[in-house]
């Protein structure tokens, strides 16, 4: 669920009684929304003009879904009269590269960090029926016996995950071109498009090394500062 104050999207924790409450850990979990994107085509349109037709129909049926994604349709295409459907408004977008590319939180010299660096100082606390559950930042080894011990979730690069974004990344690039900027790192003054962010996903380049190289740069990347 967004949240406009922090300008990030969170888990919501549901209880039995009904009520509910957000879940306010900086993870993967927030952007993961920026992966549903991609770029229409104008050829891609104007091949199943039935289908366009009720995409369209059902966006104008339900005003209140517009307001929540990504301006689509006629009035709203980019670069190369290409359309957009994505879930992550532009203004959304701007908010969430904030926080992924800044040092102290997502970005790392290796690729984006699972849980963010903020967790290192601040750890999430949420006591449920008594019990105390915490999500701390471990970007190596685990500091409970949960799951065996295991904290890939709590800090450490997931490729295939920096993999989504940097195809999300591309595909808004595709639509705004060079007329979407941020800064990167956030706080530097560097304003780059976003095929230019895209590339600062290093953990991605271990694809064009050979085995022994990317092997000795995957066990530092896995587990970064």
């Amino acid at each position: 669920m967004w949240d406009e104050e922090d300008g990030f999207y969170y888990d919501v924790l549901r209880l039995p009684d009904g009520s509910a409450s957000r879940l306010k850990v900086r993870s993967i979990v927030g952007m993961l929304p920026l992966c549903a994107t991609t770029v229409v085509e104008p050829w891609q349109r104007e091949r199943p003009p039935y289908t366009t037709a009720r995409y369209l129909a059902r966006l104008q049926r339900m005003p209140h879904l517009r307001q929540d994604i990504h301006p689509t349709g006629p009035g709203h295409y980019g670069l190369a009269d290409r359309g957009m459907i994505a879930l992550v408004r532009p203004d959304r977008l701007r908010r969430i590269l904030s926080r992924i590319l800044d040092e102290n939180e997502f970005l790392s010299p290796y690729g984006i960090r699972a849980v963010s660096r903020y967790h290192a100082e601040n750890p999430y606390v949420v006591r449920v029926h008594g019990e105390e559950f915490r999500v701390d930042y471990l970007p190596a080894e685990s500091n409970s016996g949960m799951s065996g011990g295991n904290s890939n979730w709590r800090g450490p690069i997931w490729m295939p995950v920096n993999i989504m974004l940097t195809r999300a990344l591309l595909q808004f690039y595709l639509y705004y071109g060079d007329d979407f900027k941020v800064e990167c790192p956030t706080g530097s003054g560097n304003l780059m498009n976003l095929f230019e962010v895209s590339r600062v996903a290093k953990l991605i380049q271990l694809s064009y090394l050979d085995p022994k190289t990317a092997l000795e740069l995957g066990r530092v990347a896995a587990f970064p500062p």
